[in-house]
């Protein structure tokens, strides 16, 4: 029997013989040998020491495991949100995109229907010149026909394409000489003058003297409610130049800092 148990567990076996062998000395003399009880605790201890070793190799192997676990985990975690935050950039890429595509056509129909109009006021001022003469005595005709041509030159203003620039041109060297400027200075003074109570002889005829051509037409386009960017357009100058020309105007005229240019000449 104790050979079948040393052939199944050995190390079990011989932690055990100490103890047999001290029972059998104690039957035979009476004795028992302290090295047999040494023996046998060291034996134990081995054994719990191993026993201890397994158990730890065991933990630590679990604990690598566990880790090794997390450590997939987080870098899954970390994976899927760089996917998710390349695919909302991404998205907002192409929805930036998008909407540049859905602007930049919005601004091409919207250039197309002011370059048909342009190109049908054309067409009508080429077509009946005489019948304008013979209604300019008609003060309402006259006026709407201002307006209008007001309206082209603001239209062409607010979109200057070259296109848009050589149909003025068309439109204003019909009825005057515009020598290389984009209007008649000269048909605009004339509209403003009939728009808006003789404006321009009164300024010209108060301030001519101390006031240039080109801040001339400024004061007149500031009457009719261009823009600093439209004024640049149609004058043919930039638009920093404008602002310094609109400074000169203000110490020309004294008018103060913070009063409207067109209300201190209107007053």
């Amino acid at each position: 029997m104790a050979i079948k148990l040393r052939g199944d567990d050995d190390t079990y076996f011989r932690s055990y013989s100490n103890l047999l062998h001290a029972i059998i000395d104690f039957t035979q003399t009476g004795r028992i040998k302290l090295m047999h009880i040494n023996g046998l605790n060291n034996r134990q201890g081995e054994r719990y020491n191993r026993m201890k070793a397994s158990q730890w190799e065991s933990e630590r192997g679990a604990l690598h495991q566990q880790n090794w676990a997390l450590a997939l985990k987080a870098e899954s975690e970390h994976k899927t949100v760089i996917i998710l935050i390349i695919s909302l950039v991404t998205l907002l890429v192409l929805a930036g995109a998008l909407w540049i595509i859905i602007i930049h056509r919005q601004r091409e129909r919207e250039n197309e229907e002011r370059i048909e109009a342009l190109q049908k006021m054309v067409d009508e001022y080429r077509s009946a010149p005489a019948t304008r003469e013979s209604e300019i005595a008609d003060s309402s005709v006259l006026r709407s026909a201002m307006l209008k041509q007001l309206g082209i030159i603001k239209m062409v203003a607010e979109t200057p394409t070259e296109q848009n620039r050589e149909m003025l041109r068309k439109i204003s060297s019909i009825d005057g000489k515009i020598d290389g400027e984009l209007v008649d200075w000269g048909n605009v003074f004339g509209m403003i003058d009939n728009l808006y109570s003789g404006f321009y002889g009164k300024l010209h005829g108060k301030y001519g003297d101390i006031l240039s051509p080109k801040e001339e037409q400024i004061i007149v386009l500031m009457v009719a409610g261009f823009s600093t960017k439209e004024i640049s357009v149609i004058t043919g100058q930039t638009t920093s130049t404008v602002y310094v020309r609109k400074s000169s105007i203000r110490k020309k005229l004294g008018v103060p800092e913070k009063e409207d240019i067109v209300r201190f000449l209107q007053s």
